[in-house]
């Protein structure tokens, strides 16, 4: 059972890393852009509190279009 528990854990970590990902690349956006994905990251952030999978795959998707989005320079990848 713990080895189980630790592979759900290590789900939850990657959706973690990818959601902290993509705060940071809504943050990177200008002020008046911004507003529109901030609010497609919170939905994507509720969801993941009750459905991970689903959360995931809009993650995913989410995150693909903000592929041209500039990362903060104090921000590296795999941070």
């Amino acid at each position: 059972m713990a080895a189980e528990d630790r592979l759900v854990d290590l789900e939850d970590d990657e959706l973690a890393r990818r959601l902290r990902e993509a705060h940071r690349r809504v943050k990177a956006l200008p002020a008046a852009e911004r507003e529109r994905p901030a609010r497609r990251y919170l939905a994507i952030c509720d969801l993941a509190k009750r459905d991970p999978e689903r959360a995931a795959a809009r993650l995913a998707v989410f995150l693909a279009s903000m592929e041209d989005t500039p990362r903060a320079p104090e921000n590296t990848l795999g941070d």
